[in-house]
């Protein structure tokens, strides 16, 4: 079921999977969601593969990853956080030739820790990967070195008005 996009969140410039100048990252972007849910969206590219015309499992768990973790800016914009746990379960394998789309959530969040669910579902509704997560919270100073700041910033490309 299409969802309608409320916003889109902050990319940066290296990122692994939000660098828009990496070469070797994902270029995913991050949308707010009209149900509370972040989804995060990439077209996956033949370097991205494991075996030939699928998607490489470890790159499946770090949309996963890092869609849990952004979710908490939904509730909480200055909020950061670094993965201290991460359980993946894959279903089915995901195919190159698609866009991936990630939907993540906040399952619980306290001072301290928040944790988060979150999963890529195959053109067919399927869930092809699932994960869970749990995020130490942490302010960006203790993450980051350097001037973080000027490699977060808004993603002003073209805001699809729902995504599924």
């Amino acid at each position: 079921m299409p969802h309608t996009v409320r916003n889109a969140q902050n990319i940066s410039r290296m990122c692994m999977v939000c660098g828009t100048e990496n070469t070797a990252g994902l270029h995913a972007r991050f949308y707010e969601l009209d149900n509370g849910e972040l989804a995060g969206v990439f077209m996956p590219r033949e370097e991205h593969q494991g075996y030939p015309g699928r998607l490489h499992g470890g790159i499946a768990s770090t949309i996963l990853d890092e869609t849990m973790g952004r979710a908490i800016n939904l509730t909480d914009p200055d909020a950061w956080g670094v993965t201290i746990e991460l359980a993946v379960r894959y279903r089915k394998p995901i195919p190159l030739d698609s866009e991936v789309v990630a939907h993540g959530r906040i399952t619980k969040n306290n001072r301290r820790i928040f944790e988060g669910s979150s999963e890529i579902r195959l053109v067919d509704g399927s869930v092809a990967v699932e994960a869970t997560g749990r995020y130490l919270r942490l302010p960006i100073e203790k993450i980051a070195e350097g001037d973080f700041e000027s490699d977060w910033f808004a993603d002003d490309g073209l805001l699809p008005t729902s995504i599924g």
